[in-house]
Formats: structure tokens, C-alpha cells, sequence
């Protein structure tokens, strides 16, 4: 009896976090074959129990101490809104994936919206409901089995996992057309969505895969977005992944990549943060095997009251690694830009190559960065460095191009775009590159 009375004690230990999940678990599984609705029900009756003896994070806690997450208890979030067939979504398209894009309206599947075609054999890009019957029974050697799936936000979000964005791409299969992943808010009350995204590049594959958080409605208005992407790289597969979130400037954001790199493969992230109230990204990369490369760029633009935080994880377990990571943050009025990064470098990853660097750039004396590069090595014969700037503006720089005939306002805005560019320019669509280059000039020109 005393067991149970602990038990009924240690029940709903945060009324808020149990209060999400009974929200997010008001969004029925899709309608699947059996077998699977069977393993999604299993996967949210596993976690469910999790979040009930869970608490969301604080500033007390380590991982949280300089993101405040008590504006988000503040708001009181309703059911997922139904689907919105007269979405506009025409200027969101990327030209290049006009016939390879999966589209989510306030986080439910649009058929309508997505347009799949043409695309070689040995590839699915579907929901749950398109997935081959061969793939059924493999998919739960993939689906929320990634590292971290404890996480308190990663729990929530499996715990009423209700369908799956999948990339699945077969053995030597190569995709030349961009995969667009599409997650589209139109919502205009404070509603909470949990994407899911699963990419599955089997051995000597290559795909190229654009993760997208897009603000629909009319106005900037609040809501959250709490999203997972498990991604696993096998043998000599090569992923390139563009994850871009441009949320409504009210809205909340919380996102975890996951990502398992097997003996001989590639990985490659473009992370680009631009919206949000409040945003935050998880990735976390997890090798598997020898001889990994992994390459993580990132770039947060933020401004107003915005809190946009990077927290990234990369365990190296495997000797012959190569890591290199650079992440830009832009802060400008009263902004707060957050950056962690941690490469673990145990002792069996020996020859070990790992690059960090977290370069920032102040445009306000009220803009904050805090910013914690580490490096945790007990290997004793590789090559590692880490390191972080902050700066502002030189007034050299903007100088020398006033002397050359250009106007303090439009030299200050060039330097910024220039420190923006390093990252932007490596994406790997024009469009893409385009479009994020536009915005930064936007930004770039509050005072």
C-alpha cells in the first residue's frame, strides 16, 4: 500500500507538462494499417509514463540555465487546429523539389499541398500511410530508437506521435532532386503541433533533405511547434540536411535532431534560425562507426525580445572521425543569443579530427550571447581545437567603406550580410540561398 501511495505521489509532478501531453494526445493516430497504428500506440503508452513523472526545465538545470522557459507556461495551449484547405503555401515552394516536397498544415499530413513524382526507384518520401509493406516491419528499428529519446520535449513528442514524415532512401540509391520537408502554421490561436520526421539513408545512398518551419497566417501569432528528426546514415551514405526555421515572431520552438552515423558515412547540417519567440535546437550526432565526417554549420538572426538557443552534442566513439562545426549568431535590440556545443572525444576514438568554432556578432549594447564551446577528450593522439568570439561592428571597417562612397547605414548592412554569407552561401539550393540572404537584409537593417 505504501508502494502505491509513493507511486500516486510521484503522478503529474508538473500539471502543466501533463496538461501539453492530454493536448497533443487529442490528435488521433492516422489512419494506418493495423500494425502499424499498433507501434505508434505502444510508442506513446511507453512515454506517456514518462512525461506524467517529468518536469519541464528551468534555469536551474544545467542544460536550461540561460533559456527561461516561463513565458511558454504562461500560455495556455488548445487542441491542434483541423487542416486548412485554403492554406497558401505557393510562395513557400522551392523550385527545385517542385515535384519532391511532403507538406504538414499546423502539423496533420496535406496530400493536396505535397506533390511527389518522378523520383528514382528505391526511394519513399511519404507519411506513415504511403510506406511500403516492406518497410513495416523494419521501421521499428528506426523509429524513436535514436539516443536521448528521454529527453523531456523528446518524450513528449512521442508520447502522441500520431503520423511520420518519411525519407527512406534504398542501398546505392542516389537522389539528385532535393527532398522538401514542409511544416506550414496557419494557426490563429495558441495551438501546439509535434512534426516527425524520419530519414533512413541505407548503405552507399545520397539524398538531400530541406527541413522547413514555416509561419502561414496573416499575423504573427502564438503557438508551438515541438518537433523530432531522427535521421540514421549507414555504411558510406552521404546525407546533406538544410533545417530552416522561420516560425511566427510570437511562436514557440523547440526541435531535436538526432542523427547516427555509421562506419564510412557523411553528414552534413545547415542549420538556419531566424523566428520564434522563443526558439531552441537540439542536435545531437552520434557516431557508430569509423572514419564518420560530420559537418555542422549554423546561423541564428534574431532581434526584438527574441531568445534563439543551439545546444549540439557530438559523441565520437570510433577512431579516424572528422568533426568541423561553425555556428554564427546575429543579435540585435534586445535579444538573447544562446550557443553549447560539447564534442566528446572518449578514449577509443583515437586520430580524431574535431573543429569547433562559435563566432557572434553584437549589434545592440542591450543584445546578449552567452556561449559555452567544450571539448571533453580522454583520447590521447588526435587533433582538436574549439573556440568563440564577440563582437560588434568595427568602426574601421565601416569607415573604409564610407570613404569609399557608401552610406553608414548601407556599409553597416553589408558587413552584417558578409558575416551572415559564410554560412548562407554553402546551401545547397539557389532558391534557398536566396530567399535566407533577403531576410538577413531585412534584419540587417533594424537600427
Amino acid at each position: 500500500m505504501q508502494l502505491l501511495s509513493n507511486l500516486e505521489e510521484l503522478k503529474d509532478k508538473d500539471a502543466y507538462l501533463s496538461e501539453l501531453l492530454k493536448q497533443c494526445q487529442a490528435q488521433k493516430i492516422a489512419v494506418l494499417e493495423p500494425e502499424l497504428i499498433l507501434l505508434l500506440q505502444e510508442l506513446r503508452d511507453r512515454t506517456s509514463s514518462l512525461i506524467h513523472l517529468a518536469t519541464l526545465p528551468t534555469t536551474r538545470d544545467e542544460e536550461w540555465r540561460f533559456t527561461d522557459l516561463s513565458a511558454l507556461r504562461q500560455v495556455k495551449f488548445t487542441n491542434v487546429e483541423t487542416l486548412h484547405a485554403t492554406a497558401n503555401i505557393e510562395s513557400l515552394i522551392l523550385p527545385e523539389a517542385a515535384n519532391s516536397r511532403l507538406v504538414f498544415v499546423n502539423g496533420v499530413y496535406a496530400p493536396q499541398f505535397s506533390a511527389i513524382a518522378n523520383l528514382p526507384d528505391g526511394i519513399t518520401v511519404s507519411n506513415l500511410a504511403g510506406l511500403p509493406i516492406t518497410h513495416r516491419s523494419r521501421i521499428k528499428n528506426y523509429l524513436a530508437q535514436q539516443q536521448g529519446a528521454t529527453e523531456v520535449f523528446t518524450a513528449l513528442n512521442t508520447s502522441a506521435i500520431s503520423d511520420v514524415a518519411i525519407v527512406w532512401v534504398g542501398k546505392n540509391v542516389v537522389v539528385n532532386a532535393p527532398i522538401h520537408l514542409l511544416f506550414v502554421s496557419t494557426s490563429e490561436q495558441p495551438t501546439i503541433s509535434q512534426p516527425r520526421c524520419l530519414l533512413v539513408a541505407e548503405s552507399g545512398s545520397n539524398v538531400t533533405v530541406i527541413e522547413e518551419y514555416k509561419n502561414a497566417a496573416n499575423t504573427d501569432t502564438v503557438y508551438f511547434t515541438n518537433s523530432v528528426t531522427e535521421i540514421w546514415v549507414e555504411e558510406n551514405a552521404e546525407v546533406s540536411h538544410t533545417r530552416v526555421e522561420q516560425e511566427s515572431l510570437e511562436a514557440f520552438h523547440i526541435g531535436k535532431t538526432a542523427v547516427s552515423q555509421a562506419r564510412s558515412s557523411r553528414y552534413t547540417c545547415y542549420a538556419v534560425s531566424l523566428g520564434g519567440k522563443l526558439s531552441r535546437h537540439n542536435l545531437e550526432v552520434f557516431q557508430a562507426g569509423e572514419q564518420t565526417d560530420t559537418n555542422l554549420f549554423g546561423l541564428t538572426a534574431i532581434s526584438g525580445n527574441q531568445v534563439g538557443d543551439t545546444h549540439s552534442a557530438i559523441a565520437l566513439n570510433y577512431p579516424h572521425g572528422t568533426t568541423n562545426q561553425l555556428h554564427k549568431c546575429i543579435v540585435s535590440e534586445k535579444s538573447h543569443g544562446v550557443f553549447n556545443g560539447k564534442v566528446f572525444v572518449p578514449k577509443p576514438a583515437q586520430l580524431t579530427n574535431a573543429a569547433q568554432l562559435n563566432r557572434n556578432l553584437l549589434l545592440s549594447s542591450r543584445a546578449r550571447i552567452d556561449t559555452k564551446p567544450q571539448l571533453e577528450i580522454t583520447a590521447d593522439n588526435v587533433k582538436c581545437s574549439h573556440g568563440a568570439t564577440v563582437s560588434q561592428l568595427e568602426d574601421d571597417a565601416i569607415f573604409y567603406l564610407q570613404s569609399r562612397g557608401i552610406n553608414a547605414s548601407d556599409a553597416r548592412n553589408l558587413l552584417v550580410n558578409a558575416f551572415a554569407a559564410e554560412i548562407i552561401n554553402q546551401l545547397p539550393l539557389s532558391s534557398l540561398r536566396e530567399s535566407l540572404t533577403n531576410a538577413v537584409k531585412s534584419f540587417s537593417t533594424i537600427k
